[in-house]
């Protein structure tokens, strides 16, 4: 190594130290974003993972009872020690009120666990001697039913599949094989296809509506374009919620549309518009209309119209200059815009609710539902997960087909 080398990594030595002060001067600025970030984005999604697989019921209750049916064949009916232990475990269940907890649980497997489950726990304060095996299955014959035993022996892990399988409208067999679930219960792959269907449908109608919009804005004089861009953001300074009951009251029967309807006479009776897919549709293309406009616009400001002017005197027609020179310049706009509203629509509660009919509800709908009234805490992070997949999934096929330097958000 010769003497110049040596220089100059001592002058690149010295040039890293001279720069270490403004790095941890930049390090420590953003630590409390770090933070931020950490504590309300990533501290709740890890949340809701774990809360999507986590299963203690069964474990916490019913310790000695999975203990005995380890050495169980899992074909025949459990032996009288498998009875006993779980007549033990259910007496400290019953000591602790815990045991309609695991009614609870086990009831989203087995149809009809929780009373099974409850009716036991009454009568195990008479069962002081056996056989506990003649008493159980006097309570109930389903207590010598193999397939129950073998539910509560696989749910003896911390964790299970069972949510995230039921939210795909899958099941796991007693061989632990994994099938489809039954017709009455596969419900969940629907609701995931209408949401994706309403959220394309409102994503179209905002570009059709909004890239019209965001085009005169750029072409239109100074203060006609600053009254029309105050229309465009005005509804987002408006509550959603009260967009929303402003749709309820425009689309009743006895509402503005219809009786605008009547008077122009484009229907001779009223329509039924509220809780419909057309009226869900309608409100929340209203709403996402700036989300729309407002990327597509950002981009389109960017664009010389000289670029339009030299196409037509060099011969192209306004329509073939416009959509061969201009709009391919709007592309990352569009993208951006369209992947902003359609992401957005996916997670949307309040409008489907209080719009939409019962055939218009979408995902989110089914998680408020699990998490207020039957607190299936468990299944509701499982949809959770499963729409949070679908959006990560949608977004890098956008990647992937557009590419990242085709998205612009402003």
């Amino acid at each position: 190594m010769t003497a110049t080398d040596l220089e100059r990594i001592d002058v690149f030595m010295a040039v890293r130290r001279a720069e270490q002060p403004a790095r941890r001067a930049a390090l420590s600025l953003a630590l409390p974003l770090v933070a931020f970030l950490l504590v309300v984005f990533v501290a709740p999604i890890l949340y809701l993972l774990v809360t999507a697989v986590k299963n203690p019921e069964t474990r916490e209750i019913l310790p000695r009872t999975l203990v005995a049916l380890e050495s169980w064949d899992g074909v025949s009916t459990p032996a009288e020690p498998v009875y006993a232990a779980f007549a033990a475990d259910l007496k400290i269940a019953k000591d602790n009120s815990t045991a309609a907890f695991l009614g609870k649980r086990l009831n989203y497997e087995i149809s009809g666990m929780r009373g099974r489950i409850l009716a036991a726990a009454r009568i195990v304060d008479r069962l002081d001697t056996g056989p506990y095996k003649d008493r159980f299955l006097e309570l109930n014959k389903d207590w010598g039913s193999p397939e129950v035993w073998a539910v509560i022996r696989r749910n003896s892990s911390a964790f299970t599949p069972f949510y995230l399988l039921s939210a795909v409208d899958l099941k796991q067999n007693a061989d632990n094989s994994i099938g489809r679930a039954e017709a009455e219960q596969a419900i969940f792959l629907g609701v995931l296809g209408r949401t994706l269907f309403v959220a394309a449908l409102v994503t179209l109608f905002t570009l059709l509506l909004g890239y019209p919009v965001a085009y005169v804005l750029t072409i239109a004089p100074r203060a006609v374009a600053g009254i029309m861009m105050l229309m465009v953001l005005l509804p987002l300074w408006t509550s959603l919620l009260v967009r929303t009951t402003a749709w309820v009251v425009l689309l009743q029967s006895n509402g503005v549309i219809n009786d605008a309807l009547m008077a122009l006479h484009l229907t001779s009776e009223r329509l039924q518009l509220i809780f419909t897919r057309v009226g869900t549709v309608t409100a929340m293309t209203h709403i996402q209309l700036p989300f729309t406009i407002l990327p597509i616009y950002s981009v389109m400001r960017a664009i010389s119209t000289t670029q339009l002017r030299a196409a037509r005197s060099l011969g192209a027609p306004p329509i073939s200059a416009f959509w061969r020179i201009y709009a391919p310049q709007t592309l990352p706009g569009v993208v951006a815009g369209c992947l902003m509203t359609f992401i957005l629509s996916l997670g949307y509660y309040i409008t489907p609710a209080l719009v939409g009919g019962p055939r218009d509800q979408m995902v989110s709908n089914f998680i408020a539902v699990f998490i207020n009234r039957d607190l299936n805490w468990g299944l509701a992070s499982s949809l959770g997960v499963v729409l949070l997949v679908v959006t990560l999934a949608i977004y890098l096929v956008f990647l992937r087909l557009v590419g990242a330097d085709k998205i612009k958000l402003g």
